[in-house]
């Protein structure tokens, strides 16, 4: 599965291919794309902090339980 390092490195590399060209269909289609790789390693930060989150909260709910059971 490719990482948010992955993501951010392909969206620098379109910027980069973007900024070297002086062809506009070939910038706007690099910048697009870079768009496109930015939104892919947005969706990589939310899925980590909602992992984050939610393995938070079930270690909260599982000490919680295990200091309401009768022994």
């Amino acid at each position: 599965m490719p990482t948010l390092e992955f993501y951010t490195e392909r969206a620098a590399d379109c910027r980069r291919e973007a900024d070297a060209t002086n062809l506009e269909n070939v910038r706007a289609r690099c910048l697009s794309a870079a768009g496109a790789w930015d939104d892919m390693a947005d969706r990589v930060r939310r899925n980590q902090v909602h992992r984050e989150a939610d393995a938070a909260r079930k270690a909260s709910a599982s000490s919680g339980a295990e200091q309401h059971t009768v022994p």
